[in-house]
C-alpha cells in the first residue's frame, strides 16, 4: 500500500533508534520489577484477591480476557506498525539487510520448537505448546542490553531489533494459524468488510488517524467474536496506516504511522507490557518440587528457550556468514554475537502470551507454562549477560563488504 520514501530516511531512522532502544530498555527493566511483583503476590496473603480479580467479569470478558485481548491488541498494533516501517523505510528495507536476523530468527523459532516437541513427545496433550518457546521478549532482552551500556555495539542492538521484530512476526503468523477456534463466517465477513474500510483510507490518502482508530475499534470486535484471536486485529490495522505524510505536510515525523507509534510507545512500554506481566506472571509456588520443574511442561518450554534459542540464533547466524549471504554486525566479535542469542532465549511476554493460547482453560498447564518460561527466559539473561560482560570488544573479524548494521 505505502512506498518507502529514501529522501527523509537518514534523520529519521537514527532519532526513532534511539527512541525504540530508550523506551524498549527501560520498559524492559520495568518489565523485570513487575514480574517479581506478581511472584510475591501470587504467593502471599493477597494471593486469593489477585486471582479472583483477574477472573471478575467486567462487560462480558474477565479482567484477564480484557487484557489478554483487548490490551495486547494495542500491543500488537504497535508490533504491526514496528514491522511495517521497518520493511518499508528501516533496518529491514533492502534483503541484504533482512538477511541475517531473518535467517537467525528462522532457525530461533525451529530449533526451539524441535527442543521442545522431542522433550514433551510422549505426552500428546502437551504438543499444542511447541510454539510457546519460539519468540524474543525485545524488551527484556534490550532491558539486559541496557545495563550493560557500551560492553554491546549499536550494531548489535539492531540486530536483535531487527530479528526480535521478524521474531514477532513469525508468531503473529503462528497465532493466526494454529491458535484459532471454531470460525464464525459471519464475523469474519464483518470483519474483512472493516479492513476493505481500512484500505480504501489509505489509498484514498486519508492521513486523520481518528476514521482508522475508530474502525479498527470495530474491527477488533468482530476479529473477537470470528474466532480468530483479537489481537491480530491490531496487526491488520497497523498494516493499513500510512507511511507517507499528507500532501501539506513534510517532514516523515508527520506521517500517520509515526504519530502512531510515537503516541504507542510510552503507553505499551510503561503501562500495557507491565499490566500484562503483573496478570501473567504470577504463578503460585507452594509446593514446587524438582520433579515438577523437571516435569515434559516446563522442561520443554525451559530447554526450548534456553538450549534452543541460542542454538537456532547462533548456529543459522553463523551458517549465513560463512555461506557469504550475510556479515557480522559490524565491530561485533564472534563472542558477543552468541551472547546477543543467549538473550534471544529470554521469551517472556509473546511466550506467556501464547501459552495461554495452547492451554485455555487448563490452569496446572498455564502454571506450568509460566515456570517454564520463568526458568528459561532467566536462565538466558543471566548467562547473555555474563557473557557480554567478559567479551572482548575488538573487532575479530573484518567484513568482506560493507556490513549490514553499521
Amino acid at each position: 500500500m505505502d512506498q518507502p520514501k529514501s529522501s527523509v530516511r537518514p534523520v529519521r531512522r537514527i532519532s526513532l533508534m534511539r527512541r525504540f532502544f530508550d523506551s524498549e530498555a527501560s520498559g524492559g527493566m520495568i518489565l523485570m520489577g513487575v514480574t517479581v511483583i506478581a511472584l510475591v503476590i501470587a504467593n502471599s496473603p493477597l494471593a486469593d484477591a489477585y486471582f479472583g480479580l483477574l477472573k471478575t467479569y467486567v462487560l462480558g470478558l474477565s479482567v484477564l480476557h480484557w487484557i489478554n485481548d483487548a490490551l495486547m491488541a494495542v500491543f500488537f498494533l504497535l508490533v504491526g506498525l514496528e514491522i511495517k516501517r521497518e520493511m518499508l523505510d528501516g533496518q529491514l528495507s533492502t534483503w541484504p539487510r533482512r538477511m541475517l536476523p531473518g535467517i537467525a530468527a528462522f532457525g530461533g523459532m525451529v530449533v526451539p520448537a524441535l527442543v521442545y516437541l522431542a522433550i514433551t513427545w510422549n505426552e500428546p496433550n502437551l504438543r499444542s505448546g511447541w510454539a510457546i518457546p519460539a519468540a524474543t521478549d525485545i524488551a527484556f532482552a534490550l532491558g539486559v542490553l541496557a545495563i550493560l551500556g557500551s560492553r554491546v555495539p549499536t550494531s548489535l542492538k539492531i540486530f536483535l531489533t531487527a530479528l526480535a521484530i521478524l521474531d514477532d512476526l513469525g508468531a503473529i503468523i503462528i497465532i493466526a494459524l494454529f491458535y484459532t477456534s471454531d470460525l464464525s463466517l459471519m464475523m469474519l465477513g464483518a470483519a474483512a468488510l472493516c479492513l476493505v474500510v481500512l484500505v480504501a483510507f489509505n489509498r484514498l490518502g486519508i492521513v486523520s488517524l481518528l476514521p482508522y482508530l475508530a474502525v479498527g475499534a470495530v474491527l477488533w470486535f468482530f476479529v473477537l467474536k470470528s474466532g480468530i484471536h483479537a489481537t491480530l486485529a491490531g496487526v491488520a490495522l497497523a498494516l493499513t496506516i500510512p507511511l507517507q505524510a499528507g500532501p501539506k505536510k513534510t517532514r516523515a515525523e508527520d506521517a500517520p504511522l509515526h504519530r502512531l507509534e510515537h503516541a504507542l510507545h510510552g503507553a505499551v512500554a510503561y503501562a500495557i507490557i507491565p499490566v500484562f506481566g503483573l496478570a501473567n506472571a504470577g504463578v503460585s509456588l507452594s509446593g514446587l518440587s524438582l520433579d515438577a520443574i523437571l516435569s515434559p511442561l516446563p522442561l520443554g518450554i525451559a530447554l526450548g528457550l534456553f538450549i534452543g534459542k541460542q542454538a537456532g540464533v547462533y548456529a543459522f547466524s553463523e551458517l549465513a556468514i560463512r555461506l557469504n549471504l550475510a556479515d557480522v554486525p559490524a565491530g561485533a566479535t564472534r563472542l558477543q554475537c552468541y551472547g546477543v542469542a543467549l538473550l534471544c532465549g529470554i521469551g517472556f511476554t509473546m511466550s506467556l502470551f501464547i501459552g495461554a493460547l495452547a492451554f485455555p482453560g487448563q490452569p496446572e498447564l498455564t502454571d506450568a507454562t509460566k515456570i517454564g518460561v520463568l526458568i528459561g527466559s532467566a536462565l538466558s539473561a543471566i548467562a547473555g549477560y555474563l557473557v557480554l560482560s567478559v567479551a572482548p570488544r575488538e573487532i575479530s573479524i573484518k567484513p568482506s563488504r560493507p556490513a549490514a548494521y553499521n
